[in-house]
C-alpha cells in the first residue's frame, strides 16, 4: 500500500466542519443500509418462502444475526473508505483526511476503534467531540483512543 498524500495545512477541521461531513455520511449510510435490508429480506424469503397474505415476515432466530450483520456492513463502509483514502465522501467534500499519529494510512485496528469509539462520543450531549476544544492538538476523543490524527486537508487548485 502506497503511503498517502501528507496534509499541506496541519489545521484541525472544525466541529460544525466535522458534524455537516456527518451529516453527509449519514445519508450513504442510510443507502447502504436500504441495499443491506434488500440482502436480508431476499435472504429470508429465499429461506421461509413468501408469508400468506396479511401475515408478516417472521424473523425468529435470525433477528440478532440481521441485526449484527447491519452494524458489521456500517463498520465495513467507514474502515474500507478509511483504509482505502484516508477519507469517507462526506470527509472529502469538506477536506478531511484521516492518519495515524505517525502521518501513514490507519491499520485496520484503528480503523474499528474509531469506528466502535466514534457513536460514544456523540453520547452525553457529543462530549467525545466537545473534548477537541480541551485537547492540545484539537483532536477528538475518538481520535485519541484509535490513535488517529483528522487534518483539514488544502484546496485543490483548479
Amino acid at each position: 500500500m502506497s503511503t498517502p498524500e501528507k496534509p499541506v495545512e496541519y489545521a484541525t477541521p472544525s466541529l460544525l466542519r466535522r458534524l455537516a461531513a456527518m451529516v453527509y455520511d449519514s445519508l450513504l449510510l442510510m443507502a447502504v443500509t436500504i441495499l443491506y435490508g434488500f440482502i436480508a429480506v431476499g435472504i429470508n424469503l429465499l429461506i421461509q418462502g413468501v408469508p400468506a397474505e396479511g401475515t408478516r415476515m417472521q424473523w425468529g432466530y435470525a433477528a440478532p444475526l440481521v441485526f449484527i450483520g447491519w452494524i458489521t456492513s456500517m463498520l465495513g463502509f467507514f474502515c474500507y473508505f478509511w483504509q482505502r483514502a484516508g477519507q469517507t465522501l462526506g470527509m472529502k467534500t469538506w477536506r478531511m483526511k484521516i492518519f495515524s499519529a505517525n502521518g501513514d494510512s490507519p491499520s485496520v485496528k484503528q480503523c474499528l476503534v474509531r469506528c466502535l469509539c466514534a457513536p460514544f462520543s456523540l453520547l452525553l450531549l457529543g462530549f467525545g467531540y466537545w473534548w477537541m476544544y480541551g485537547d492540545a492538538d484539537r483532536q477528538t476523543l475518538h481520535d485519541r483512543i484509535s490513535g488517529t490524527r483528522t487534518y483539514l486537508m488544502a484546496k485543490e487548485k483548479n
